[in-house]
C-alpha cells in the first residue's frame, strides 16, 4: 500500500558505502561541483548554468517538498557529499515515481556509490513507500549509468530519438523502468 507520508518524512537510508540524507542547504558545498562544472552538468543531461544562490534556494525548497524525496548521497568513510538522488513525479493512481541520480564528478565515478544508492532507493521505493513502478530516463550515450541501472534491475523500455541536444548535437534518450514484481539483483 502506497505511503506518501514517507515523502514528507523521508528517512536516512544507510548502506556500506553511502548514507542518503534528506537534502538541504547544508549540502550546498558538497553538491556545488555538479552545478559548477560544465562536463558534470552535461553528464546529468542539463546544460543550464545555475548561480550558487539559485542552487541554495533549490535545496531549501527541496527540504520542504511533500510530493517527492530528495537525498544527498554522503560517503560514509569521510562524510563527503558525492551526489544527489531524487524520487519525483508521484502518480498515486498508478503508484509510480521517477528516479534520478547524479554524482558530483569523475573523481567519485566507478566506486560503487551510484550502484549502492540506486539499490537503497529502489528498495525504499518498493518495500517502504509501496510503489508499483519506478521509471527513469538516461542519455543513450551514458554507458556507465545504463550499466548501473541494468545492474540493479531496470529494464530498457524504449528509446526516444533525438530527444536531447548538447552543443548543437542531437542525442537519444532511453526510457528504463523497474516494477515491484521484477527481479532485484
Amino acid at each position: 500500500m502506497l505511503d506518501p507520508f514517507l515523502l514528507t518524512h523521508q528517512p536516512v537510508l544507510t548502506g556500506a558505502l553511502v548514507r542518503l540524507e534528506p537534502m538541504g542547504e547544508q549540502h550546498l558545498d558538497g553538491l556545488w561541483p555538479m552545478f559548477a562544472d560544465e562536463d558534470v552538468r552535461a553528464g546529468t543531461g542539463t546544460m543550464h548554468q545555475f548561480a550558487r544562490e539559485q542552487v541554495r534556494l533549490g535545496l531549501a525548497r527541496a527540504a520542504a517538498r511533500e510530493d517527492r524525496a530528495d537525498w544527498a548521497v554522503v560517503r560514509r568513510e569521510d562524510d563527503a557529499v558525492v551526489g544527489e538522488v531524487v524520487l519525483m513525479d508521484l502518480d498515486e493512481e498508478v503508484e509510480s515515481m521517477t528516479f534520478r541520480i547524479a554524482l558530483t564528478g569523475p573523481d567519485v565515478f566507478g566506486r560503487g556509490y551510484g550502484t549502492e544508492t540506486a539499490r537503497l532507493v529502489r528498495d525504499f521505493a518498493f518495500d517502504r513507500l509501496g510503489l508499483h513502478r519506478l521509471a527513469l530516463e538516461v542519455n543513450a550515450d551514458n554507458a556507465p549509468a545504463i550499466a548501473v541501472y541494468t545492474k540493479v534491475g531496470f529494464v530498457r523500455e524504449g528509446t526516444r530519438r533525438d530527444a536531447g541536444r548538447r552543443e548543437g548535437e542531437w542525442y537519444d534518450v532511453h526510457d528504463m523502468a523497474l516494477l515491484v514484481t521484477d527481479p532485484r539483483p
